[in-house]
């Protein structure tokens, strides 16, 4: 099938915005050992300022949803791109509790910004472009996560200062969204489009009552289990690695980077795999790889056996979310728009917010049964999947 030159522009942009938002997220993560040394943090402490990050992101997702009506998806994007590259040269900077903690609200904001502009884009790309790309989507985030969690400890360890690696980084983020940013869909476009993607689907319906749906409540919570472990990748790997395990400071960022290679490939070939195997394969398959891989986390001493269980999360959780996508954009009766807007809320919601939850976990026993959380948690969508209804 011939496919109009915008849209393929259109499909390559939002490609880089996916690596952006990954990139722009996963500087964070070698940037948190330094605050919880600069600041003198316990784990509980930390916790707390990685729930302002959560609330700052999950403030802004749904006022982003109801903007994007207004202005469309693509300066939603940018603004979300501006907000966080302006914000992450300070996160290694300040050096008061409160004046981090504001800063990562920022931060947070902007993250989630792109987070839901990104992903209303890319379904809307994938409707006009009639064939899968959400996992291959996905993928090129954490192509950028990996970058994210290295590329600022290999700039230091090139002898950079730590704020010029920050700020070299976000310059990159400002620079590559903004070439981008024609070839984005435009607002105008975007509208026209809407009731030819979503045929026979009412777009204005009580959206609160629909968000409480059983079917969509079942999937919010799976995609929330699953951001939860990227989430405490994020937050809490290098941490792990270097206070559990021994590494040093500027490779601590090695598992989150390890997790973020393995997700990265399987979803680039993730649209591949789906097709080829029934949806309740990938997905219980992969729940009980993600599972093996936490256990060899927290069971082993030996680095090289840790990384590998990152990897294996990695494989596991991969293709889960994009195939909870898909079919919450198949519920019948429910717009595509009000159960993807949901589900994506309540799955971020996972990544962003629940990780304070395995601070308090590892402040009261240890990192390890913070660990041991998600992998309860990753079992249980195993469990709800296999039994569904109405899904």
């Amino acid at each position: 099938m011939d496919l109009p030159d915008n849209l393929l522009r259109a499909k390559k942009a939002t490609q880089w915005v996916f690596l952006v938002c990954g990139l722009g997220l996963s500087s964070w993560a070698p940037m948190v050992p330094f605050a919880k040394d600069r600041l003198s943090l316990n784990a509980a402490d930390l916790g707390v300022l990685l729930l302002v990050l959560g609330l700052g992101a999950m403030i802004m997702m749904p006022l982003s949803g109801a903007v994007m009506g207004r202005i469309g998806s693509r300066r939603v994007m940018m603004t979300g791109t501006l907000v966080t590259a302006c914000t992450l040269p300070w996160l290694l900077l300040i050096g008061s509790y409160l004046g981090m903690a504001v800063a990562l609200f920022i931060f947070g904001c902007g993250v989630g910004m792109i987070d839901v502009a990104m992903n209303a884009h890319g379904i809307r790309v994938q409707n006009l472009y009639g064939r899968p790309i959400m996992s291959s989507l996905h993928g090129l985030f954490s192509v950028g996560g990996l970058f994210g969690a290295l590329g600022l400890g290999f700039l230091i360890k090139m002898g950079l200062d730590p704020l010029y690696a920050a700020i070299a980084i976000a310059f990159v983020l400002v620079i590559l969204v903004g070439s981008q940013y024609r070839n984005l869909l435009s607002h105008r476009f975007e509208r026209e489009t809407i009731l030819k993607t979503s045929p026979g689907r009412n777009e204005s319906g009580k959206t609160r009552f629909q968000w409480l749906n059983a079917s969509i409540l079942l999937l919010g919570f799976m995609c929330f289990s699953v951001f939860l472990s990227e989430g405490a990748m994020l937050d809490w790997s290098a941490v792990f690695l270097r206070d559990r395990r021994g590494i040093s400071l500027e490779f601590a960022g090695a598992g989150y980077a390890a997790f973020s290679v393995s997700m990265a490939v399987m979803r680039l070939v993730g649209d591949k795999i789906v097709e080829k195997l029934s949806g309740s394969t990938v997905v219980l398959s992969g729940c009980v790889i993600a599972v093996t891989g936490l256990v060899m986390v927290m069971a082993s001493p030996w680095i090289p056996l840790v990384l590998a269980g990152f990897m294996l999360l990695g494989i596991g959780a991969s293709n889960l979310v994009p195939i909870f996508f898909s079919e919450g954009g198949r519920l019948p009766g429910i717009s595509p728009a009000i159960s993807i807007a949901a589900i994506t809320t309540m799955g971020y919601a996972g990544q962003l917010s629940g990780p304070v939850f395995l601070g308090y976990v590892a402040h009261k026993f240890s990192l390890e049964a913070a660990f041991g959380v998600i992998a309860f948690l990753m079992a249980a969508v195993a469990v709800i999947y296999g039994f569904r209804r109405n899904i």
